[in-house]
């Protein structure tokens, strides 16, 4: 009997492709016209990796505890959101993780898996979810309300690029290259710039040097609200000022 082979060697091209195809998504120019952050803001980035998270956050209790999700941005683990996590629960929300560790892109089965953990959490809590997602994240979230709204109770995007181009930030390429697929091509059937049948609140920063402003805030029937706070990107997951601004969110009576 011919002993088992494993994919490469079944297969011995496709690795061949796949590393093609990353090679070509590295040499597309960024589209003309197509706004992105600029380059210092960019690089000022780099400091919220050296800050760590805020801890020891003093909060008032939540006016309506709820089931909460966060979902972390592309490339992070949720551990970077830990800090959010320990002031929601602080304050009484439920919160539960997305339970899928780095953050690196949809996938049919990913997603599928995220729908049914909202589902279960939701008929276990006896409340819809509350999502918060954190770029990347928020698309998960966005996607997920809308297919589901009945197990959604609200939608927090963190500065997540939802509105126009999908190069509209420094982040595609790299993006691209890890996923293996193109910005305008993902894996799932979706549409993030419309809007989820739940409130739906887009957090944005000016000094976002990952994503551009106005991809964040997006437009009025794109979401309900757009509330800018001045943070870095990386700062969406655990800066004091952002934490605040999601418990008072929570606690809208919509």
């Amino acid at each position: 009997m011919e002993p088992l082979k494993n994919d490469q060697e079944r297969f011995p091209g496709s690795l061949r492709d796949a590393i093609a195809r990353r090679a070509a998504f590295a040499r597309e120019p960024h589209p003309v016209g197509v706004r992105k952050p600029p380059l210092e803001l960019m690089w000022a980035e780099l400091r919220s990796l050296y800050r760590g998270g805020h801890r020891g956050q003093i909060v008032r209790p939540a006016a309506r505890p709820m089931p909460v999700m966060l979902l972390p941005g592309f490339g992070s683990h949720p551990k970077r959101m830990q800090p959010m996590a320990e002031a929601l629960a602080a304050a009484g929300h439920h919160v539960h993780g997305w339970g899928l560790g780095f953050n690196f892109g949809p996938t049919e089965r990913n997603f599928s898996y995220l729908m049914r953990r909202v589902a279960v959490i939701a008929r276990e809590s006896w409340s819809p979810v509350a999502l918060v997602g954190w770029s990347l994240g928020g698309l998960f979230a966005r996607e997920i309300a809308r297919r589901q709204p009945e197990m959604v109770a609200k939608v927090i995007t963190m500065g997540t690029p939802f509105s126009g181009d999908p190069r509209a930030n420094n982040a595609w390429k790299a993006y691209q290259m890890v996923t293996g697929h193109s910005v305008d091509a993902p894996p799932i059937e979706c549409d993030f710039s419309v809007k989820p049948g739940v409130p739906t609140i887009a957090l944005w920063s000016p000094r976002d040097g990952i994503v551009q402003p106005r991809a964040a805030a997006g437009w009025p029937h794109e979401r309900d609200r757009a509330i800018p706070i001045r943070c870095s990107h990386l700062d969406f997951s655990s800066s004091p000022k952002v934490v605040a601004e999601v418990l008072r969110q929570l606690d809208v009576k919509e």
